[in-house]
């Protein structure tokens, strides 16, 4: 069955390529900003480009229409626009000349990160990745409409202070999809109220994923950093961020629910944290939640709360608060310029410890040189001649491990100064997360005392594990998925309104043809014949699989013969 095109506003069919929908009367020409996608657009023969909603460094985030099942989605485009020369008139993205790499690059980052967050959702309180497609040198996310209210106006709508109790009942869906991202070995770093929806029963979820160069100062796209919720090692690609970069920015949105005000931006706070601890800028506050913002906001990351479950149980509970609070290190207090006083004391107490430090110096190379001298005029020739294996022996060189967690094999194996310096035994595994070829694990550990010539252990990435997409039409929906289980798939089953044509209750089409071979944990979209005594329960403009954010007035009938999806998941 041939997918149909449809009005990105009304979901109705639309006929050849009209660029005006006959049904709500809406015309598609000049809506979207010259260098986008034009409204109507079609990708994969699936999916209907809308009107832009958004641009940032990285892409552009338009509204879409999903045109199998007829529901709402939202299209996320690759187009980093520091890389970015120009579009094509057939659409397709040319890379500035000398950036053709790291715009290769950072393209591969973009889908691997959407198709890492597609085999984890639709988890609970993360925004679901549908489908990523590849088209016209770029890459597209097709996400769910996700509906709701931005965190951030929500706040607006409701003034003062959240409770901490339901500040942690509306967030613990966000913390709860944060954690299954870590799990993979994903980072969000962009966790903020502009990208935590509230939904209806006033839980929360979390949308406005991105790559690390997007997230991060310095790394050659436009970055896009959240003021008061990035964490300090953002500002600068020389730190390494982590799961604890998460933790700060969750720490900040709940400071934010709960003081009624967004904590001090860090790249301020490294300069001279002024940020006002969570109980003097509301006093109801308890304590102890007081205490946790305070371990989470820590500037550096090794000093801070360092999973996201150790905050939300912190946050839960006084008693995990205390037994937390005694295993942590003491926060080390950020230097700040003195004042010129204090300066010039300190310069002078430091000259006079200097200059007692030459004396002693001084003094103990004069007892050396003497003690050198007699043992040399007293001690037999032969004594001389025995000392020297053991001189030898404490100068076999001892190195510090390199990390080569994240490196390309290639990049140890054809370096002189890894080879020449250790040995390296090698083992693959498959992974999900790391690209083929990458190091993954390494033993011993990084910055690990060596001696030259001893044996590293590295695990080099395989890639994804591969499976070949059983030939499932005709399959009842439970032996469907069943079989997908077996092969390491993931089935998202639809409904088809039936018209007599299938047998009810068996599969009709999947999204990934029979015999093509697909990554292990891929989602496959499988549709499902309903019973033909079955009736439509809702308009296609208002599909049971969306959550639409806005009424909109309903077209005109249609007797259009292309059957409606509903989800059954």
């Amino acid at each position: 069955m041939e997918a149909t095109r449809l009005c990105p506003y009304c979901l109705q069919p639309l006929p050849g390529a009209a660029q005006s929908c006959p049904h709500c009367g809406k015309s598609f020409a000049g809506r979207n900003p010259g260098g986008t996608l034009p409204v109507g657009t079609v990708l994969a023969g699936r999916y209907t480009v809308g009107e832009m909603l958004s641009i940032d460094g990285e892409g552009i985030l338009y509204r879409g229409a999903e045109n199998l099942g007829r529901f709402r989605v939202t299209i996320k485009e690759y187009l980093p626009i520091t890389l970015t020369a120009e579009r094509t008139a057939e659409s397709t993205l040319r890379p500035k000349t000398g950036s053709e790499v790291l715009f290769k690059t950072t393209r591969m980052d973009f889908a691997d990160l959407y198709r890492s967050i597609q085999r984890i959702t639709p988890a609970n309180g993360l925004e679901a990745v549908l489908d990523v497609v590849e088209a016209n040198n770029s890459v597209y996310a097709i996400l769910e409409n996700l509906g709701g209210t931005p965190l951030d106006q929500w706040l607006e709508n409701h003034p003062g202070t959240i409770r901490p109790d339901d500040a942690c009942t509306m967030l613990q869906p966000v913390f709860e999809g944060v954690a299954a991202m870590h799990k993979i070995g994903l980072v969000h770093r962009g966790i903020c109220p502009e990208n935590i929806r509230v939904m209806e029963n006033d839980r929360c979820r979390l949308a406005g994923y991105a790559t690390v160069g997007l997230r991060t100062a310095g790394s050659g796209l436009h970055e896009q950093l959240y003021e008061g919720y990035s964490a300090p090692e953002q500002y600068s690609t020389a730190e390494f961020e982590g799961r604890y970069t998460d933790e700060y920015s969750l720490a900040a949105v709940f400071y934010r629910m709960v003081c009624g005000q967004a904590p001090v931006p860090a790249a301020q706070r490294m300069v001279a944290d002024s940020n006002p601890r969570a109980k003097s800028v509301n006093g109801s506050l308890p304590l102890y939640v007081s205490q946790v913002l305070q371990l989470g906001l820590r500037l550096r990351p090794m000093e801070r709360i360092q999973t996201v479950p150790q905050l939300y149980q912190a946050l839960s509970s006084k008693e995990y608060t205390a037994e937390l609070t005694r295993t942590m290190k003491p926060e080390t207090p950020v230097r700040t310029a003195q004042p010129e006083p204090e300066r010039k004391e300190h310069l002078l107490s430091l000259k006079a410890l200097l200059a007692g430090i030459v004396i002693l110096l001084s003094i103990l190379i004069l007892l050396t040189l003497w003690s050198v001298l007699s043992q040399h005029i007293h001690q037999p020739a032969a004594s001389a001649a025995e000392s020297e294996p053991a001189s030898s022996e404490v100068m076999v060189p001892q190195n510090l491990v390199p990390n080569f967690i994240g490196m390309d094999y290639t990049q140890v194996q054809n370096n002189r100064e890894y080879t020449s310096m250790y040995l390296f035994y090698v083992t693959e595994e498959y992974s999900d997360t790391a690209p083929a070829g990458q190091i993954i694990q390494q033993e011993p550990s990084a910055d690990t005392v060596l001696k030259a010539g001893e044996t590293i252990q590295l695990v080099v990435s395989k890639g994804p594990q591969m499976a070949e997409m059983p030939n499932i039409i005709g399959f009842t929906q439970d032996g469907a998925v069943k079989e997908l289980e077996a092969r390491g798939l993931v089935a998202s089953c639809f409904m088809v309104v039936n018209d007599g044509s299938y047998a009810s209750g068996c599969v009709v089409r999947t999204s990934e043809e029979p015999g093509t071979k697909v990554e292990v944990g891929t989602v496959i979209t499988v549709y499902i014949a309903a019973d033909p005594s079955v009736q439509s329960t809702v308009t296609p403009e208002e599909p049971a699989a969306t959550e639409p954010t806005t009424t909109e007035p309903a077209p005109p009938e249609t007797t259009d013969p292309t059957p409606t999806e509903y989800n059954t998941d």
